[in-house]
């Protein structure tokens, strides 16, 4: 049975122990270019090679196979075979999708991917601004019945989310779309953010099961995917 999934950050991994846990929800988070993406491809590559399968909703039409084979390299033709790619075309039809992953991730399977969750949901809320209440709702139903999912099944479920920009006096913070329902249902919260190297990125764990203080790491984006870099 899988345990844990690499990201295959070193500085990571060691935090969390050995990577993302089965039975838990992950949240990557992060402005555009901030290699969100890349983690979560670099996690289904990880994922593939421990021999599992990993279902990866592309929501927002980012994910690239010329990229996977860049990643996956001598092994794309394997790991490309043990990753399902499933696209929903709005938020009605990724709430029919959550609603029947039992179907879709049966036995064999190590991983559920979302990027980014919040996509479709922003497009439903500003085609019909007077449903945000009911749209929120089942945003947080979605979330929950993940938790439930990744907890019976014993699997990964990695979600990724849009940032919305926060004004506070003077200064500008990040955080996620949705931030309370997302924050609320997830066991492991990354941030990602932008450093002036376009091809350097920070990734800050903000929430663990074990207790600390948030922990950052400088990561380096390359053909290969993401992996620590060492800042003097």
């Amino acid at each position: 049975m899988l345990q844990k999934i690499p990201t295959g950050c070193k500085g990571l991994d060691e935090i969390l122990e050995g990577g993302l846990t089965a039975g838990s929800i992950s949240l990557i988070y992060g402005e555009a270019e901030t290699a969100k993406t890349t983690l979560a491809m670099q996690c289904a590559v990880n994922c593939a090679r421990k021999g599992f399968k990993a279902l990866f909703v592309d929501c927002d039409g980012t994910f690239s196979a010329r990229r996977l084979s860049q990643m996956a390299s001598v092994d794309f033709e394997k790991i490309a075979e043990l990753i399902i790619l499933a696209r929903p075309r709005d938020f009605r039809e990724q709430t029919t999708l959550i609603d029947q992953l039992p179907n879709y991730v049966a036995k064999g399977f190590g991983l559920v991917v979302f990027d980014t969750i919040t996509h479709l949901y922003r497009l439903a809320v500003a085609e019909k601004p007077e449903k945000t209440f009911e749209i929120n709702r089942e945003l947080n139903r979605q979330m929950a019945w993940l938790a439930q999912f990744a907890k019976t099944r014993k699997i990964v479920v990695l979600v990724a989310s849009q940032v919305r920009s926060v004004f506070e006096d003077v200064y500008v913070s990040v955080e996620p779309v949705a931030t309370r329902v997302l924050r609320f249902w997830a066991d492991v919260i990354i941030a990602m953010k932008p450093t002036e190297n376009a091809k350097i990125v920070m990734a800050t764990v903000e929430k663990r099961p074990e207790t600390g203080q948030p922990i950052s790491f400088h990561l380096k984006i390359d053909e290969g995917g993401l992996s620590e870099y060492p800042v003097p």
